[in-house]
Formats: C-alpha cells, structure tokens, sequence
C-alpha cells in the first residue's frame, strides 16, 4: 500500500516528535536520543546502542562543540556536510520515514533546527566473529578465511580476490518490517545482463514482512519448486569459491546476518565440485573429482540396487552370489532398510543438538547400541549396516549439504519404487529421477547441462578436472558477454 511521504521540517520540535514516536525512544533502552545545542542551535542525536561507534561519535561532537553561529551562515546543511563533520560516509535525507529505517539498520541521525534535511552518519559496527574458515567445505592447502555475518565485510572478502574495474554491488532492501540488506554482486564486463536482471526481478518481487531465515528465505522464493528436494542455487562460505564463480560469469547473492553466499544460477553439476580438486596437481584433482562422483551416485543407486538382487538373487551371477544376504533375518530387509535410514537421521539430529564436548560419547553410544546390539539382536543383518554404511560415506562426500539431503530423499522413493516394482520399478524410478533433473531450470539454465542438453567440451571438463591453463573459455550455457578468459 501506497505510504505518503513524511517530509522534515525545518522546525525542529516537529521532527523530535515524529522520530521519539517512530523509534519508540521511551518504549525501547536501546534507542538513545541525545539532545545537543551547538552554535546556538538545537540539535538531536538518535541512535541505536551498540551499532555506534563512540570514538567516531566523541569526535565529531567535539568539532560541532568549537562552531560558533556566524559559522553556519549562510548555508548552514552545506557547511556543516562538507566543512565541520570530517567523516567519510554522510547522507542527508528529506524523508523522515526514510530516516527511521536508516537509524534502524545502524547509521546515526543528526536533526539541526532551522535545516529541512536530517544528516545521516554512518558510524556503525556490528558484533561480528572472524572470517574463520567455513566447516563444510575445508581444504587440506589454501585461503583459511569465510564470509561472516556482516554483508560489509563479506563484500570486500570478494573485492579482495577480485579487483576488477567492473565489479558490481548492487544494494537492495527486502521486508516490509526487517528491511534486510541484500548485495547482488557480479561483473559486468562478463556476466549476462539478462542474468542479472532476471535475479534482480525476483528478488524485487519478494514480498514478506520479514527474511527469519536470511538467504534460505530467499532461496525459497525467488527458486520456487516448493516441493522438489533439489537446490537451484549453490550455498558456499569461501570467497575464492565465490570469485571463481563471478569469473565464469554467475550472479551473486549476499544477504546480511548470513554467511552463506547464494550463486545463482546453477546445475546440478556445480553441487558436486570442491575447492580441494583446485588445490591439487591436474591429475590428483581429477582422480579426487571421479572419487567423489562414484561416492555420490553409489549414496543414491547402492542401497536400491543392493536390495533389489537380494530379494531377486536369480538376477546376480554365481560369481557374485556372495553378495545377497546369508541369512533372512527377523526383519524383513526393507523394513531393515528403512530402520537403519531413519536412525541414521536421527543420529545426525543428534549430533547437531549435543555439545562438542559430548560428541565422543554420542558416538560410542551410536556404534555399540545400532551396530552390535541391533544385529545381536536380529534387528539388523550385517550386510544391511555395510551397504548402508557405504551410502552413508557418500552422503557426506557429497560438497553440497543440500544436494545430499537431496539424493537421501530421492533413494528412499527409489528404494520404495524397488520394493514395489522390482526390476521395473527400479528402472522406472531411475528414468523419472533423470526426466525430472532434464525439466528443471535454474534461472533458465537447464539443470542438467552440459549432459542434457549435451556439450562434449563442457562434459569434459565437468567429468575430468581440466588444468587451469587450457580453461580458456567461461561456460556457453551463462552466454557471458565475454567468453574468452
């Protein structure tokens, strides 16, 4: 709905009223209001305790305590922005709703009596950890550093790998009440400018009173799909991932109070790379890259494949009877199946939930009571907990915490589909997997590209990590305005 324009008055006490009101100064301990008078004028602080700077605050107050009157005259907003507050970052605003959001988000306010403008001082800091390195994607050799949860500081973790002249922060608001700060970051000289203004149009449409979740919230709205388990965006806390990324020619997403960063867009193949294949000679990387792809498709095809020769073992040759199981078991192999997947889950809850300092103990408990009891007791068959046990490895060798949950989802139904159809559920399961990826998009990137459509020179580098020298072109799918690197 349409909000009239609050416009500042030159009248002091008519600002002080409508500001005390707005910011609530006498209903919240943290909003500080200071009355002041220099040079025989009425002037006002508000601020938000904890996001000032003191220091930077003390200091100009000192300089407005030495003006006198005949100082301001003439032109008493000019003197005052380019004269007697010697600070970097001042904004003068003429909409007093505009100078609430703006107290709100960190920045000062300093109403002069007989001036028709508030004079915005951006003397913020913010609680804030280190840029430690992110614990879910680690390397053995390379950069330590992590985005945190101050967009600031995440901005410039990327202008610092990337100096180019051409490099775009775009600043938007998002949330009728948390008004969260949200940067859109690319190069222009090489992304698609189609690209960017498809991301910029979905943000812009959000509308929600709040982002509780910071760039999940986001994720869920400008990606759609509520219901299809699989990621459209790539989440990453390094910023050397990130830079690489604005190199190729993707749009970045970065939301404050968040230290994920959102690459947009994205295939299904992006999921499955990691820095530690770049931190390597060519050939370790490449062999570390198809490592991780068979640990990744054996998590979801393994376990499905596993028990569909179990229950049919007149499908394996007698070579490879050892395989099924030795003995049927007190539970039924699909209910096994089932227990040990949704224990396995719960574990992990588990693990989350407890502190570092019992984690020891959790494992213990967790490999004594659902390994060894379980199968002393009948519950489970050894080869159920080695199969699973398997799936499981690549789960977690999976780069992107998303697509694992994923694939996780996707090899109960496929299992489900085995236990019903056998043989022809199991290759209509898997057929309705692939037709599914092939129809996705991600921002009109199709998500199975370069395999669907198929691009033999992009698949080769998907497949085989290509050294970084005869990587002399971007990817033709982001249609970069520069393709030559």
């Amino acid at each position: 709905m349409y909000k009239e324009k609050r416009t500042v008055s030159s009248n002091i006490e008519q600002n002080l009223l409508y500001l005390k009101e707005e910011l609530g100064v006498e209903k919240s301990f943290d909003v500080v209001q200071l009355d002041l008078e220099y040079a025989e004028r009425k002037m006002s602080l508000f601020l938000i305790d904890g996001f000032a700077k003191d220091e930077i605050l003390h200091l100009l107050m000192k300089f407005l305590a030495r003006l006198e009157p005949e100082q301001l005259d003439p032109d008493p907003l000019e003197k005052l922005l380019k004269k007697y507050i010697p600070y970097v970052e001042l904004e003068k605003v003429d909409d007093l709703d505009t100078v609430v959001d703006t107290v709100l988000a960190g920045p000062t306010a300093l109403v002069v009596d007989g001036i028709n403008y508030v004079i915005m001082i951006d003397a913020r800091t913010y609680p804030v950890r280190g840029p430690q390195e992110p614990d879910t994607e680690r390397v053995v050799r390379g950069a330590r550093d992590g985005f945190v949860e101050t967009i600031v500081f995440n901005t410039a973790l990327t202008r610092r790998r990337v100096r180019d002249r051409t490099l775009r922060m775009e600043y938007l608001q998002v949330g009728r009440r948390s008004k969260t700060d949200i940067c859109i970051c690319y190069i222009e000289d090489i992304a698609n400018p189609e690209q960017v203004q498809v991301v910029k149009e979905s943000i812009s449409k959000i509308d929600t009173d709040g982002l509780p979740m910071g760039e999940k919230t986001i994720e869920e709205f400008i990606s759609g799909r509520h219901y299809n388990p699989y990621p459209v965006v790539r989440y990453t806390e390094r910023p050397d991932t990130a830079a690489a990324h604005l190199y190729d020619g993707h749009v970045l997403v970065m939301v404050d109070g968040s230290p994920s960063v959102l690459i947009t867009p994205t295939t299904f193949w992006h999921h499955l790379q990691h820095a530690e294949e770049y931190r390597n000679k060519p050939i370790v990387g490449a062999y570390l890259r198809l490592v991780r792809y068979l640990a990744v498709f054996a998590s979801m095809f393994l376990l499905p494949l596993w028990y569909l020769v179990s229950v049919q073992p007149e499908l394996l040759p007698d070579a490879l009877n050892f395989i099924a199981p030795n003995e049927e078991g007190r539970v039924p192999l699909f209910l096994q199946i089932l227990i040990i997947e949704i224990g396995l889950d719960m574990l992990r809850m588990a693990a989350i939930h407890t502190p570092s300092s019992l984690a020891t103990a959790l494992g213990l408990v967790a490999a004594l009571m659902v390994g060894q009891v379980a199968v002393e007791v009948g519950l489970l068959s050894h080869e159920v907990i080695l199969y699973f046990s398997i799936a499981a490895i690549g789960t977690f060798a999976t780069p992107s915490y998303e697509l694992s949950l994923a694939n996780r989802i996707i090899r109960i139904i496929l299992l489900i589909f085995t236990a019903i159809g056998g043989v022809i559920g199991f290759v209509v399961g898997i057929t309705a997997w692939i037709i599914m990826l092939a129809r996705m998009r991600s921002f009109k990137l199709p998500y199975m590209w370069p395999f669907i459509p198929f691009s033999y020179r992009a698949m080769r580098d998907i497949l085989f990590r290509s050294p970084i020298p005869l990587k002399n072109r971007r990817p033709t799918a982001l249609k970069p305005k520069d393709p030559d690197r």
